[in-house]
């Protein structure tokens, strides 16, 4: 069964940069940033706000503009109350939280989530933009492996990451991302972005980020630290209700 999920082997390479750029140092978990992110794409004012709401606390984001077809998608399935009740089914701590499989809504305990989609609706195509990355918050659309990278039509994940020092945001991208994507390289508000508040940027430019969390970051560090089961399932079930806000 295909499942639309971050590959597995992005965190192990992940995990194994962070080790070879931080060796020999002593490092501790930074605490959760108190901080108003700032938007690097279009006007917040032309921008529709969605309230996420779960029973660890109430999350705000912002979808872009610049990338419409996930928006248009993800609107229409929040105003048909797709999203209320399914889970957040997947909880990797230190990377991201993800959420929207149709099956989890009257799914067992034990059951292997991941796979499940709108029946009968395709794909949603790949977005990328260079002025969207995986910072923490980001909002980003699941997908499983084809080869356009296009998206799943109703599972997304929200970043949660680490900070990220120049040393390890260069290693990352000359690993990762310029040998697929040479054409993009990051600006310095987006590097100062990673070493403030952290991020994922390994997955940038592989997988489409279409918003991002303005309210309650405190939130996505919550979830996240939940204990899990094999799969990385929350062993306390985590339902969402998410509707919009304009």
């Amino acid at each position: 069964m295909k499942h639309f999920l971050l590959l597995l082997s992005v965190v192990i390479s992940s995990i194994t940069i962070n080790a070879q750029a931080t060796k020999k140092k002593t490092t501790t978990r930074p605490a959760t940033p108190k901080v108003t992110q700032t938007a690097t794409t279009t006007p917040v004012s032309k921008e529709r706000l969605v309230e996420i709401t779960t029973d660890y606390g109430i999350m705000i984001a912002r979808l872009y503009d610049a990338t419409p077809l996930h928006r248009d998608n993800f609107i229409k399935l929040i105003q048909k109350g797709f999203y209320d009740s399914l889970l957040f089914h997947r909880v990797i701590k230190g990377f991201m939280i993800q959420g929207g499989d149709p099956v989890s809504k009257h799914a067992d305990s034990l059951a292997i989530l991941g796979g499940g989609e709108v029946t009968g609706q395709p794909r949603i195509p790949a977005e990328f933009n260079h002025n969207l990355i995986h910072k923490k918050g980001a909002l980003a659309a699941a997908r499983d492996g084809n080869p356009e990278k296009a998206s799943s039509n109703c599972q997304f994940y929200i970043v949660q990451g680490n900070k990220i020092d120049t040393a390890q945001l260069r290693q990352m991208y000359e690993q990762r991302i310029k040998p697929n994507n040479p054409n993009f390289s990051y600006t310095e508000q987006q590097k100062e972005m990673y070493h403030r508040i952290g991020g994922t940027p390994f997955l940038d430019q592989n997988y489409t980020v279409f918003g991002e969390i303005i309210s309650g970051l405190n939130v996505i560090d919550k979830i996240a630290s939940l204990q899990t089961r094999p799969g990385d399932r929350p062993i306390k079930d985590v339902r969402m209700k998410i509707r919009m806000l304009n």
